[in-house]
């Protein structure tokens, strides 16, 4: 069942969403080689925690962290750890914040130093095909445009994996609800998208493959080929003529920037 929000609900999800997306601008500015993964995920969740939030992962379904931190072949759900970060990785950071009785959901991928040329341009086109899906996050259109645009920008045009088996989805006052929004399919499929609708649209695109597996953890999503997999995810609200984006990337971007440590170039 798909929930509706009006729009004093969605001024809501979006403050909510503001602090999300400063909690990984504040990690984006302090990212460098010789971290953990444990000390990024305690970054965002002493922001979160601070500005009033509760990070939304944080024990759900049991999962013990404010983040998904995944580097390199995992995809998503990345338990944090004491895995040293180095030259060369690429991390993406999914966080969620919960606030004022409703959820956001944003990820972002980062390269830290030397990335390969080829990565870098698999970074590109996921944050390039996050922005195709939400040009089509409007009503009338079916989730399956969505979906579509995505699958269209990446598999089809430049070869890369879209994976199958995780998918974007509704969100509001449950951290995951009705419609799953997946980055594959086919246009003028799924349900009709109205004013109202609230969804996290993320591309989860893989270097090679789609094919994915689950590490040992019962959380870790990997690449079973071993190459890179990158996710950019926005929360966005379905408007009339152009879609709503609830989350922001400009701070997270801004930080990456006055980074040394990271690389841009994609």
């Amino acid at each position: 069942m798909i929930h509706y929000k009006t729009k004093e609900e969605i001024e809501l999800i979006r403050k909510s969403a503001h602090i999300l997306s400063n909690a990984l601008a504040e990690v984006a500015s302090k990212l460098k080689p010789g971290m953990t993964t444990l000390e990024v995920d305690a970054i965002a969740d002493k922001y979160i925690v601070d500005n009033g939030g509760t990070p939304s992962f944080k024990n759900y379904k049991g999962f013990p962290n404010a983040c998904c931190i995944s580097v390199n072949e995992a995809v998503v759900h990345g338990i944090p750890n004491d895995y040293v970060l180095k030259d060369g990785d690429i991390i993406t950071v999914d966080v969620g914040v919960y606030m004022n009785g409703f959820h956001s959901d944003s990820a972002y991928t980062f390269a830290i130093g030397n990335v390969p040329e080829n990565v870098l341009r698999l970074m590109g086109a996921t944050k390039a095909a996050l922005y195709k899906g939400i040009e089509k996050a409007v009503a009338g259109n079916r989730v399956g445009d969505i979906s579509y645009a995505v699958q269209e920008y990446t598999e089809k045009d430049r070869g890369y994996g879209v994976v199958r088996e995780l998918v974007g989805h509704g969100l509001g006052r449950h951290l995951h609800e009705d419609p799953q929004v997946p980055n594959y399919g086919k246009r003028g499929s799924g349900p009709i998208m109205k004013e109202g609708l609230v969804i996290a649209i993320e591309p989860m695109i893989n270097l090679r493959s789609k094919d994915v597996e689950y590490m040992e953890d019962g959380w870790t999503v990997v690449t079973r080929d071993g190459s890179p997999s990158v996710h950019f995810e926005h929360t966005v609200a379905v408007g009339k003529g152009k879609a709503d984006i609830l989350s922001s990337f400009t701070e997270i971007e801004k930080a990456e920037k006055n980074n040394p440590a990271l690389n841009t170039n994609y």
